[in-house]
């Protein structure tokens, strides 16, 4: 069994959990996938004002943000196709990782007695330049607020930072690495959380300064 380096806010942190093959892997998954699904500048509800980073999705379903407010579609905002399906390589990332500690919250309730996680319906796939932020949200657009979310570090090191249930009060912070994976379950699924820095050059997985960060997320 897979059992986490660190767990704190009940955040499940996995230290150098991809190898540098593995990232590299990723990194070039993506770069074939966004010739279809571009990156683009996401906007803020009702006011319009750009979000810090750029993002794109694969999926049966993906995550969007504009002026009419934030959701999950199954068409690209700008180019109006589908998202491309998540590859097999990162549907097995999730398995191995959902499938081990997190299995045994599954079959410790009575209700939900699967041997492992449904897959995910959406990888969104943000971009981080070298002065980005993410400020502290929660995932609670989906519907399913039971499956964990996973998230996976490539690139520039970044501080994450983890809250508790309510937005403001004390955060813990610690530095992600490229091929670190986080996983949001049981009582962190929705806990506020963020990225308050990245750590410019500090890898050189990308062609330049920056940051990926995938998260996969059950939607229905």
């Amino acid at each position: 069994m897979i059992k986490p380096t660190l767990i704190q806010n009940g955040f499940e942190i996995y230290k150098q959990a991809l190898n540098v093959e593995a990232q590299k892997q990723l990194v070039d998954t993506i770069g074939r996938l966004i010739v279809r699904s571009p990156f683009y500048q996401p906007t803020m509800p009702r006011t319009g004002k750009p979000l810090n980073v750029k993002m794109t999705n694969m999926g049966q379903y993906g995550w969007v943000s504009d002026i009419n407010g934030y959701r999950y579609q199954p068409t690209h905002p700008k180019t109006m196709q589908a998202w491309p399906d998540i590859p097999q390589q990162i549907l097995d990332i999730w398995q191995c990782f959902t499938g081990n500690s997190l299995t045994e919250f599954n079959r410790s309730n009575p209700e939900q007695k699967l041997s492992h996680w449904p897959q995910p319906q959406c990888c969104l796939v943000n971009h981080y330049s070298a002065n980005n932020k993410m400020g502290m949200h929660v995932d609670m657009d989906e519907q399913d607020h039971i499956t964990p979310v996973l998230s996976i570090s490539l690139g520039d090191d970044a501080m994450f930072r983890m809250g508790g249930k309510q937005r403001g009060g004390k955060t813990n912070g610690i530095k992600l690495l490229s091929g670190d994976i986080v996983i949001f379950g049981n009582e962190a699924r929705l806990n506020y959380h963020g990225v308050s820095k990245i750590y410019s050059g500090t890898s050189g997985l990308l062609n330049k300064p920056g940051r990926l960060n995938l998260t996969l997320r059950r939607v229905t």
